[in-house]
């Protein structure tokens, strides 16, 4: 085809039966006479057509001279994608790119019979698009033969990376033919791509676009402010205001999507959620729903956020701001696709403010400010659009003449137009009423200035002062207290994302042992109350009721748990030893009178055994008792043993015993169940 002279001419045929009339800067780049036959490093912003490139760019290595692909012995060409969507996505854009040429196109993806695709391999494949770990599984099992591969393409290689398959990549690179060709295709270049590039490509180039300079052209950015509690309501505006077919609505969590979906569900918009959780099948029917226009909200992870291309898709949420600046031009290159136009609308909250301001200068993004459509706005745009339906200035048909006539006579033209506006309005959403938030940027320190403020002053007098609306301050009395391990740490969140409040509306929290009261300003007590609603309820099993007056000062119980600020009335420990008493009986005194009796040097063997009523004697030093060398069997007759000593061989018992006598532990002094003899030991003992 002249358009395209070094295309091939059946991917030309291809091109202009898509109604190609020109090609994009990276499919023109890779076409480049010097890049024939060289592996390449292409970086290029999502939706540019990074995949129609790659086709082009292999078609050399495929195709030959030759305008047909001969039968496919072994596959010739492998496609690595993160996800399983993209993967399939890539299959279809590949197919009718190769359908000329003869092209089979086998897809190994998780989720998926593998049976199946094992027999697809078997049947034969030209080119073989998957996600990292199944085809890896695929190799490892023998059913992929990598022999004959002469491409291999990596289609969002950063993804890959951030997503743990390192290994995988490597272990395919590795098992493919060294005089392979290898593409790798990203939105971004980082370090690691750099070294996965290094040690798998031969002498690379390095392809970069003019439109790199200017992130997402096509797609208007727009920072919502909105006010906490607000942002579901939020949402609903923004989508019914909108003129996109179609919505993507990007939340950080599973249980995020889920809660989202129901509210969604519930306000009557044809929602699909998208998520990690769910099955292949799931997911590939949520996305057929939102390409058949049977959905128009799709409610999903960042799962969602690579390389999936919906051609009625104008408009992304991010319900959860994006944790780096690769994700949220991820996520917003879903939209603005191929020269179409796009809107990405951030839900920003007030106190989060410098945080999407830094978060967009790093991602080299300018964003409009502003806030979500109110309901008069939304009520506004669509009585004008309703009047500017083409319907109501299409010729009338001969066939309709009757009828109108008859609806004219039967009802009159002002009942017959009262009919027609209900029927429009019928299947919309109510748009959300929204509370006003103040725009106006916060004030930035200078530089210097935090060291030129002058001392604070004390807190108790700092509290005073700054205190506003406190003068007239309405209390809340809440049913939970300590009793129920009540804590302001979590009361505070609770009441702000329920009751529309912020910290400021906020006194102070008094918890006693059964209840809780919550100072606030007189306007947030009205909001407050208007927001829950009559029955005061605030989350399950947490009520909340007004207090006529202030309350007296938190009660302290000494049977609730203690709170560090009440650590002084404490009753005092009790002690665990009793104190010396030198006026009392020895055996009460506190003191151990026994000591072993100890025998003179030129005593005989006879003399220094000791006899049953002479085990122990009392001294007058405040030393513990120790027990003879040897007892009688008068004592081992009544089950009585003496105290084990502190020092011996381990595991053996009696006087060289292992155990430890005293506080520190060890066997008890008697057997159980067992007592010294009666007479045998005086009082005050071990």
């Amino acid at each position: 085809m002249s358009a395209y002279p070094s295309v091939p001419s059946a991917l030309a045929e291809a091109l202009a039966n898509k109604g190609y009339e020109s090609l994009t800067q990276v499919q023109t780049a890779v076409l480049d006479a010097e890049l024939a036959g060289r592996d390449l490093l292409v970086s290029a912003q999502t939706g540019s057509g990074k995949t129609v490139a790659f086709g082009i760019a292999m078609s050399g290595d495929l195709l030959g001279e030759e305008d047909r692909l001969a039968r496919a012995e072994t596959p010739l060409a492998l496609i690595v994608a993160p996800t399983r969507e993209l993967a399939m996505q890539v299959a279809r854009e590949l197919t009718w790119l190769y359908g000329p040429a003869g092209a089979r196109i086998a897809t190994c993806v998780g989720g998926m019979d593998m049976r199946d695709e094992r027999k697809a391999l078997a049947r034969g494949a030209h080119i073989v698009v998957g996600t990292p770990g199944r085809l890896s599984d695929h190799i490892k099992r023998g059913s992929l033969d990598t022999a004959g591969i002469r491409v291999v393409v990596l289609d969002e290689a950063d993804e890959m990376l951030d997503m743990g398959f390192r290994e995988e990549l490597e272990h395919i690179l590795e098992g493919t033919p060294e005089t392979r060709r290898t593409l790798m295709f990203s939105a971004t270049v980082p370090k690691g791509i750099a070294n996965l590039a290094a040690r798998y490509q031969k002498d690379a180039l390095r392809v970069k676009t003019e439109s790199e300079q200017r992130q997402h052209g096509d797609i208007e950015y727009r920072a919502l402010l909105v006010a906490p509690g607000d942002e579901e309501n939020a949402i609903v505006n923004i989508v019914r205001h909108s003129d996109s077919e179609s919505a993507l609505v990007f939340c950080t969590t599973r249980a995020a999507v889920n809660k989202l979906m129901s509210r969604m569900g519930n306000r009557g918009f044809p929602v699909v959620a998208l998520s990690g959780e769910l099955s292949q099948k799931e997911r590939s029917n949520a996305l057929q729903a939102l390409r058949d226009g049977r959905a128009r909200v799709c409610i999903a992870t960042d799962v969602a956020a690579r390389g999936l291309d919906l051609d009625n898709l104008g408009l992304v949420i991010h319900a959860d701001l994006p944790r780096d600046p690769a994700t949220l031009l991820h996520r917003s290159g879903r939209t603005g696709r191929a020269g179409r136009k796009g809107v990405s609308a951030m839900i920003v909250a007030p106190k989060a403010r410098r945080r999407v301001e830094r978060l967009l200068g790093d991602a080299r993004i300018e964003a409009t400010w502003g806030t979500p459509p109110s309901a008069d706005e939304i009520n506004a745009l669509d009585d004008a659009r309703l009047l500017a339906d083409p319907s109501l200035t299409r010729p009338i048909h001969e066939s309709e003449r009757a009828m109108i006539d008859a609806l004219l006579e039967q009802h009159g033209p002002e009942q017959v137009a009262a009919a027609f506006l209900r029927k429009q309005r019928e299947g919309r959403s109510a748009p959300e009423d929204l509370r006003e938030v103040d725009l106006t940027p916060p004030k930035r320190r200078e530089r210097g200035e935090r060291g030129d403020r002058p001392e604070r002053e004390p807190r108790e007098k700092r509290n005073k002062t700054e205190r506003k609306g406190f003068d007239d301050a309405v209390w809340v009395q809440l049913n939970v207290g300590r009793k129920k391990n009540a804590e302001a740490r979590w009361i505070l969140p609770v009441l702000c994302k329920a009751g529309g409040l912020s910290r400021d509306d906020i006194g102070a929290i008094r918890i006693n042992p059964s209840d809780t009261h919550v100072e606030l300003t007189r306007e947030a007590a009205a909001r407050f109350f208007e927001t829950i609603g009559e029955g005061g309820s605030v989350e399950k099993g947490l009520r909340a009721s007004p207090l006529d007056g202030t309350p007296p000062p938190a009660r302290f119980d000494r049977n609730d748990r203690f709170d560090r600020d009440e650590r002084s009335e404490r009753p005092a420990p009790r002690l665990r030893k009793k104190p010396y008493d030198p006026d009392a009986p020895r055996h009460l005194s506190g003191k151990k009178p026994y000591k072993k009796k100890s025998a003179p040097e030129d005593a005989t063997p006879a003399e220094r055994a000791p006899s049953p009523q002479t085990d122990y004697i009392q001294d007058d030093r405040e030393k513990p008792a120790r027990p003879a060398k040897k007892f009688s069997k008068v004592h081992a007759k009544d089950g009585w043993k003496p105290p084990m000593r502190s020092k011996g061989k381990p595991g053996k018992g009696g006087p060289k015993g292992a155990g430890k006598a005293g506080p520190k532990g060890g066997k008890p002094a008697f057997k159980k169940g067992g007592k010294p003899p009666a007479g045998k030991r005086k009082p005050g003992g071990n």
